[in-house]
Parts: structure tokens; sequence; C-alpha cells
């Protein structure tokens, strides 16, 4: 028997019955309004889609001109000024509104409830004010950056931010604890959805390791976000009061911010990361057949790594003043976290292991999750050693390693989490030909723009520098044009996922034969979910007897 073995999926003996009827949330009322004041779950999940994917979009661009910028040593497309609120732009967005909500608010609602056998979230009015408040949040930020921009960088370091920056700081920091709020009523909602609202029958150790993420991502972010939001507050009283905060000019200490504003950041890494996890999960066992190698270490690995994640905050500062028995520690620490990461890949792995694999889109895209971030995580060591991190701070090494994790790990989790439910979502098929040409596009184009930026950052180019030696050109010209497949790769799904909606196959209730109570539903599924409330009589990837996994 070979190792590992191509399948196409298999059509059942018969469509097994879905457990409400075909009454589509899409169809049960048209019009904005009922889209606006909806309280289900899967509109409000349809909501975030739009808004994330505006945001995602407009994060893009900041940094397409950024990197058309860095073509030329000398730059000349535009000036410093310009440069700094370009990506600043580009970080503030991409990470507090695209990469932390991304897949928790989209996926996470709409699948959630359906996947524990709920009609939906334990507090749908919350849930809906929780969109409105990122749509807040999101309106502040941007429209500081679009009527005269914030050039302190995504991490708002003092004093620069506290007290020397002439640009909007403080509408920015005020969309960011808006935003905050919306993830703290996300969180609150999923970890009291998860305890209270399973199938009969759905015990902690018969739920879908999706699930296990988001409860595991929902603790993190009812820790961490109100560190973040007190943290940005005292900035905006510094700013204002001139209260001797951070500002070592008014007695404050610049080394405090860091630890506040780290403690939550580094953390908030594994927001972004975590639900990506469980995505990967959901789809290896589907398109594998095999249940998952190893379901309670994997479920485990999601609390470690929320608990862990806590524990590392200090390596961002190993060069900036901190103790060197401190960063001694949290150098040790860093590298433990390695290790929940470093099992479920070896899990992942082992569930393909002479598994029938099916070559699908979805599955694709976890393939490249695995490569790039298993590369991330990889040279987050480099970063956890305290002579190369001295040697490698602040240069595009950092870089690298960091967008290997956030967008060569987490996006390609979002794409195939939005390919894997777009059937069900929608009722529709996509063209299984253009989503695979896009998942190479989008894997090429990604190693092409980061991977020269591990050569020139281990080589000494800093980041943040709009001007840079004309010996690192080459390794730029690689980056934008890297840059410039990715963005097609990234526009490409855009086109043929909108075109699916009016000419696009419809959908039968369970297109890829999985096991999820998610999949008994009709495509797309009705306002309420289950007609019935069902009864969970195994494990969440028995594929060995069959596709159904509840009775």
């Amino acid at each position: 028997t070979s190792p590992m073995s191509t399948a196409i999926l298999p059509p059942p003996p018969s469509e097994p019955a879905p457990l409400s009827r075909p009454v589509n949330y899409l169809n049960a009322k048209f019009g904005v309004m009922s889209w606006l004041f909806s309280l289900d779950h899967k509109r409000i999940a349809i909501l975030y889609l739009l808004s994330i994917t505006f945001m995602f979009f407009l994060g893009g661009a900041a940094i397409v001109v950024v990197r058309l910028h860095l073509m030329t040593p000398s730059g000349g497309l535009v000036d410093a000024d310009t440069y700094n609120k370009l990506f600043t732009m580009h970080g503030i967005i991409m990470v507090f509104f695209f990469l932390i909500p991304a897949v928790p608010a989209v996926f996470g609602n709409f699948v959630l409830p359906m996947m524990i056998g709920a009609k939906d979230l334990a507090f749908p009015r919350l849930n809906l004010l929780s969109w409105y408040l990122f749509m807040l949040g999101a309106a502040f930020s941007v429209g500081a950056m679009l009527i005269g921009g914030v050039d302190t960088g995504w991490t708002f370091y003092t004093p620069y931010s506290s007290t020397s920056s002439h640009t909007n700081v403080i509408p920015a920091a005020i969309g960011i604890l808006i935003s905050g709020f919306s993830s703290l009523l996300t969180g609150l909602n999923f970890i009291v959805t998860i305890h209270r609202m399973r199938a009969p029958g759905l015990t902690w150790f018969r739920l879908p390791l999706f699930v296990w993420s988001l409860y595991a991502t929902s603790i993190i972010i009812l820790l961490g976000t109100p560190v973040i939001a007190a943290t940005l507050t005292l900035v905006a009283v510094e700013r204002i009061f001139q209260v001797g905060i951070f500002d070592p000019a008014l007695g404050g200490d610049p080394l405090l911010f860091q630890h506040l504003f780290w403690f939550y950041s580094h953390p908030a890494v594994y927001i972004m990361i975590l639900p990506g996890m469980g995505v990967v999960s959901e789809v290896i066992t589907c398109f594998s057949r095999k249940n998952i190698y190893g379901y309670k270490f994997v479920a485990f690995s999601s609390v470690a790594i929320a608990v862990l994640g806590f524990l590392v905050w200090g390596h961002h500062m190993f060069v900036a003043g901190q103790s060197m028995y401190a960063s001694l520690v949290f150098s040790l620490l860093s590298f433990s976290v390695a290790v929940p990461s470093a099992i479920k890949v070896f899990n992942w792995t082992a569930t393909l292991y002479k598994g029938s694999v099916a070559l699908l889109t979805p599955l694709l895209f976890v393939f490249g999750f695995i490569a790039l971030f298993t590369m991330g995580g990889l040279t987050g060591l480099f970063l956890a050693a305290l002579a190369v991190d001295a040697h490698v701070h602040d240069t595009y090494f950092v870089i690298a390693h960091f967008h290997f994790i956030m967008v060569g790990g987490m996006v390609m989790a979002y794409m195939a989490a939005l390919h894997y439910w777009w059937p069900k979502m929608t009722g529709r098929m996509y063209p299984e030909g253009w989503a695979k040409l896009a998942t190479l596009i989008i894997f090429i184009g990604f190693v092409l723009t980061f991977l020269p930026q591990f050569v020139v950052g281990y080589l000494g180019m800093l980041r943040r520098y709009y001007q840079y030696a004309p010996e690192y050109q080459i390794y730029n010209v690689m980056s934008t044009a890297g840059a410039s497949i990715l963005s097609v790769g990234y526009v490409l799904p855009f086109f043929y996922l909108i075109w699916s909606l009016w000419y696009g196959k419809p959908a039968p209730p369970n297109p890829w034969r999985a096991t999820g109570l998610e999949w008994q539903t009709p495509s797309p599924p009705p306002p309420d979910n289950f007609e019935v409330t069902p009864e969970v009589t195994s494990g969440p990837y028995d594929y060995a007897k069959g596709v159904p996994s509840a009775g």
C-alpha cells in the first residue's frame, strides 16, 4: 500500500436526509434593513465577510504602494511622511481589522452553532452589536488614516505616539479600542454558547477541533483585550494631559508601554492563528477520509498555546533594556511555545498518511498553510535565541517571519475555510479549476515576496526605512515582483466566488461527504438551522462508520 493515495470524493450510497427543511436564510427575507437588523448568526457572518473583505483589500492597497516605492534604493514614489503613514495604515488595518477578527467573526459565527447542534449563538443581540462595534471602530481608524494619517506604526510605540507625533493617533487608537469591545463580545458569546448550548450527546471530546480552537481563542480575547484597551487609553491620557506615564521627559517609562502592549499583542498572534489551525484540522480529516490522529493531543495543544502565549511577550524586548535574566527566561519560554504547534503539525501529517486524499482546493490551501506556517515557526526559534535576535532585531527578517506566520499561515487557512464552507454559506459550488489556479498563484507569489526578506534582513536591511543601501535592491525587486503575483492570486477568488453566486452549480447539503453537524442541513441552511435538535452518537470525524455523525 502506498503511503498516500489520491482519490476523488466517493459518492454516497444515498444522500442522508437533512435535519431541517430547505428554507434557507438567504431567502427568508430580502432588503437591506432585514440584514442590518438580523439576529441570525449566519447573516451576521456574511456581514462580517463583506466588511473584512473590504478591509483586506484596503490594507493591501496601502502596502502595494510601499512595495512599488521600494523598487529603487532612493524611493521617489512617495515622501518619507507618506511612506510612514502607508505602512502604518497597512499594519493597523491588517492586524486589527482583518487578521484578528477574520476566521472567528466570519466562520466561527457561521458554523459554530451548527457544529454543536444549536439554533444560534447564546446572545444573538450581542452578536449583532459586535458587528456594529467592529464597523464603528473601523470607521474611526480608517477615517483617521484618510484625513491625515498616522505615522507611528501599528505598534504605537511611545514616547513618539504619546507626545511627539503630530498625526491622528487618538482617533486611530479609539477605533482599535472600539473594535476590542467587538472582539470581547464575540469571545464571550462563543464561550457561553460552547458551554451551554451543545446538542445532547455532544461531550467535550466529541467537539470538532474547530470548536476547540475557537474556545481557546475566546479565552485569549477575554484575558488579553482589556490590556491593550487600557494601554491605548494611557497613551491618549499622556498625549492629552501630558501625564508622565511612558515619556521619560515627563517621568514616565517607555519600557512599560512595551510590556503592556506585547502582553496582549503576542497572545494576539494566537488569536489570529488558532482559529486557522482549527480550520486545518477540519479540512484534513475531511479530505483524507480519516479520523484526526491524536484528537486529544490536538485539542489540548490549542489550550496549551492559549496558556503559553501569555508567557512569552518579553522576547520582543531582548534589545530594549530588559533585564538579562528576564530575557533568558523569556527565551526559554519562547522555545517551549513551539511545542504545541509542532504537535499539531505532526498530527496533521500523520492524519494524511495512508489517507484517501482528495486534492481539492481547501486541502491545497491547507498544504500551503502547513508549509509556510512551519517555515515561519522555525524562523521564530531564531528570534527566540538571544544572540540571533540581537542581530536581526528590527530588520526585514522579522517582517518575513511575521508574514510567514500571519499571511502564509492564517490567510491560507482563511482561504481554505472560505472554499470549504462556501457551498454551505451560499448554496453554490465555485469553479474548481480557477480555485486551484488561485492556490498556486498565491503560494508562488507569497514565497517570492517574503523569502528574499529573510536574506536581506540577515544582511542588515532595517524595516520601516523608506530608503536603503543599493546592494539590497535585487531583493526588494524580487519582493515587489512577488507582491504583484500575490495580488493577482488574491483578486482571482474575489471574481470567481462572486461569479459562482449566479452561475455556480447548486451545492448539495454535503458536497464534501464530511461528518460535521453543519453538513446535515440544506445548503444554505434555514434560519433556525435545525428543525429538531440533533442527538450526537459518535465522534466528530468517525468516517469509518459513514458520513452522518448524529442520530
